[in-house]
């Protein structure tokens, strides 16, 4: 038998690259409040005779072993987990719902679904969410050479609403008791039309923090009280104030760094308030990618009509639960 693992991309309300080690641990009460959406990372696999096979838009990359997979441009990720777990040889068929650099966590969600369909495959015990967490985080931070995050991994491997707290000696996760229906009514996910690349962004906001920069210091300490704002609202389901603590997070986010917004951003949330959205921020890293908007239920259709008129690419996104999932497939 195959195996397929689908795992879910997410949206960062608040509290983005505080998940970044040891960002998290510098700032009491950090956190990041965050909401797994159903654009779904998809990866089958099955036994091959002899090498490895991974296909994915349309093209199959072939390779002697993993190794020599991590070591070629768009199989590098795959090939160091597959490598990591030790797999045997393997076909392997992955398509993502995500834009390409959209900053929804897609390569994140992908390792995460990969661990699980591996492990199932070769009928290993399924690694706890905090280990296959770990795990994708520490490969694809020695992938790009820089600090990678946590947070965009517990969506994809627990889904829902999550209030992921930074505490000394590891990260403390909560599921959200949302009404995700209430919340697809008012959320609008939407593509810029640039990719983008966050290990740029995230390498220059962490340089200053970690510099001890004075205003990097003050900005993130802002960004830390919003998101206590923001899962308040969202729990108690205000979610007018969720939009409007989600602008007030980019008012501080933005200014971290250079290239963290862009006029495509700014211009695509000036068109979402114009039309009467309550508020909304850049997904991820920022630097192109997506945005993320509330809006009332009753504006829903202006605001998305005025972000299209904008330039933007307005994405099928609605909130999800339920974590990554596993199915057996004919092989």
């Amino acid at each position: 038998m195959a195996v397929r693992a689908r795992g879910w991309c997410r949206v960062d309300l608040a509290g983005g690259t505080l998940d970044i080690w040891p960002l998290g641990v510098l700032h009491r009460n950090a956190r990041t409040v965050n909401l797994a959406i159903d654009l779904p990372v998809v990866v089958d696999v099955d036994h091959a005779d002899g090498g490895f096979a991974v296909s994915q838009g349309g093209e199959t990359i072939r390779a002697e072993s993993a190794a020599q997979l991590a070591g070629l441009e768009g199989t590098d990720l795959v090939g160091e987990i597959l490598h990591e777990l030790e797999a045997p040889p393997l076909t392997l068929t992955i398509s993502s719902a995500s834009p390409r650099g959209g900053g929804l966590g897609a390569s994140s969600a992908l390792a995460v679904a990969l661990i699980a369909a591996v492990e199932t495959l070769v009928g290993r015990e399924l690694s706890s969410p905090r280990r296959a967490s770990a795990l994708a985080r520490d490969l694809e931070a020695r992938l790009m050479g820089l600090p990678t995050g946590r947070q965009d991994h517990y969506p994809a491997l627990v889904g829902g609403a999550l209030d992921i707290r930074y505490r000394p000696g590891g990260e403390v996760v909560r599921l959200l008791d949302v009404d995700l229906e209430s919340v697809a009514e008012s959320l609008i996910v939407a593509y810029t039309g640039r990719s983008h690349f966050s290990a740029g962004n995230n390498w220059e906001v962490i340089r200053k923090r970690l510099d001890g920069e004075a205003e990097s210091i003050e900005l993130f300490d802002g960004i830390c009280e919003v998101a206590g704002r923001l899962l308040t609202a969202l729990e108690s389901g205000d979610l007018a104030a969720v939009g409007e603590q989600m602008s007030a997070e980019w008012s501080f986010r933005r200014r971290l760094a250079a290239g963290v917004s862009t006029p495509e951003i700014e211009d695509l949330l000036s068109a979402a308030s114009g039309a009467g959205a309550w508020g909304g921020k850049a997904t991820g890293a920022g630097g192109g990618g997506c945005i993320a908007v509330l809006t009332p239920s009753d504006h829903r259709a202006q605001v998305e009509e005025a972000l299209a008129r904008a330039g933007a690419r307005i994405l099928p996104a609605r909130p999800a639960a339920g974590g990554v999932r596993i199915d057996r497939l004919p092989g």
